[in-house]
């Protein structure tokens, strides 16, 4: 018998568990790296097997870049929860390594640091059941952690401090830096909002809580997300404004049923989500996905109402909910994105609008409970129907006029923002001038 494979099986046999072990351990010590390859690379995974940290392929059919982030293991999608830096993504071949005097330090394959956790003082580096990375010195006191320096998402456990935000990623599936922001601020007041990229200029509040009151004792001092799954600012007085809309909130035994977390979306809705925890078969035909619990606010659509920017949908567009109150935008009838692929984005006319244009040329579109508030630039009233109609058509001007109330006529020029559909506005026509067929 040839005995010759032995020593290279010996030698497999014996490489395997430590393998194993380093694919599957929860702490590391300074000096330890890895570096961005092909597919995933788990660095750490949390002793339940939940959480796993290391490089995220943006793409799974594409291995040219990565995030360096905390995700569900055992989700077939591999949710992402946390991550360094979305604007910044790794390239193939880039490397993070534990050091003492700086933390965790994410540099590219050239060298150059692309991310930083700008600690020191370290010792290791843990990934707990929660979720939580916690960067500790060598009397493991916790220096630096992930759940205070939160992106998107909050975990069970979690707690946002006054001055502490959560950035929406810019689109569904880019991680760079989006145009909504939560903040808890230092009154105590927790406030949904949008900025004007690039700029850092934030706009009105979508959301408040309301947890600022005259007497310091009754204003909010932390944004908790409950292990039962309860999200609650908790005020000076311990009471607690829950986040969740009146008869949604979760029973006290989801998490022992389900996965939670709760996102700030691209689009700027606040949602709880669960996920099945009996539910991880990666075999099975029918995809399993994110469940939304509640939302808030319940319609941004009608929620958000800016004096310097767009609104939610790019100008010229109208906000729409869709059955999981989501919203949607679309472009009325004779405009189309300037941008095809960010449905978000701003609607331009598909014909030309100008003074020298003959008023024979063009018609209406009719739109029911739709508005673009704030773009108004004149008020007639009283006035028909009719007479509203004419005036927009006669008025070289006017893009677009709503009749409401009986005898109001709001006249209107492009770029129209805030557009939205609003049912509360009791059957109110909008008439979009367009260039006639033919």
């Amino acid at each position: 018998m040839d005995f010759s494979f032995l020593p290279l099986l010996l030698f497999v046999f014996i490489l395997l568990p430590f393998n194993v072990l380093a694919q599957t351990k929860s702490t590391i010590t300074v000096g330890d790296s890895l570096s961005a390859g092909n597919g995933y690379s788990t660095w750490l995974l949390s002793p339940s097997g939940d959480f796993s940290f290391g490089f995220h392929p943006l793409d799974i059919n594409n291995n040219d870049l990565f995030l360096l982030s905390i995700w569900y293991t055992k989700i077939p999608d591999k949710t992402i929860v946390w991550y360094a830096s979305g604007d910044n993504p790794a390239p193939k071949g880039s490397k993070v390594q534990l050091t003492s005097d700086r933390g965790l330090v994410l540099t590219s394959p050239n060298g150059a640091e692309l991310w930083k956790s700008q600690v020191s003082g370290i010792a290791l580096a843990a990934l707990n059941d929660s979720g939580n990375l916690v960067l500790q010195d060598q009397k493991f006191k916790a220096v630096w952690e992930t759940f205070k320096d939160p992106r998107d998402t909050l975990l069970p456990t979690q707690i946002l401090e006054k001055g502490g935000k959560l950035f929406s990623r810019r689109f569904e599936t880019s991680f760079w830096t989006g145009r909504y922001q939560i903040f808890l601020q230092q009154d105590g007041n927790l406030v949904f909002y949008s900025v004007n990229l690039p700029s850092g200029y934030a706009n009105e509040n979508y959301f408040e809580s309301g947890t600022v009151a005259s007497k310091s004792s009754n204003a909010g001092r932390l944004l908790v997300f409950d292990p039962s799954g309860d999200l609650y600012v908790l005020k000076n007085d311990n009471e607690r404004f829950s986040l969740a809309p009146s008869g949604k909130t979760p029973s006290n035994d989801i998490s022992t049923r389900f996965y939670l977390r709760a996102t700030l979306n691209f689009d700027g809705v606040f949602s709880l989500y669960k996920y099945p925890k009996n539910n991880n078969n990666f075999s099975s035909d029918q995809k399993q996905s994110w469940i939304p619990i509640w939302s808030q606010p319940e319609n941004i659509c009608t929620s958000s109402l800016v004096s310097a920017g767009s609104g939610v949908c790019g100008y010229n567009s109208i906000c729409d909910l869709n059955d999981v109150q989501r919203p949607i935008c679309h472009c009325p009838k004779g405009y189309s994105l300037i941008d095809p692929n960010d449905a978000f984005g701003s609607c331009k006319p598909d014909f030309t609008q100008g003074c020298e244009e003959d008023r024979k040329l063009h018609e209406f579109e009719v739109l029911i409970n739709t508005d673009w508030p704030l773009s108004d630039y004149v008020l007639q009233r009283p006035f028909t129907e009719e007479e509203c109609k004419q005036s927009c058509l006669e008025d070289c001007l006017c893009s677009a006029a709503i009749f409401r109330l009986g005898d109001s006529c709001w006249k209107k020029k492009i770029p129209l923002s805030n557009g939205r559909v609003d049912p509360n506005l009791n059957n109110s026509k909008a008439f979009i001038k367009v260039k006639k067929m033919n």
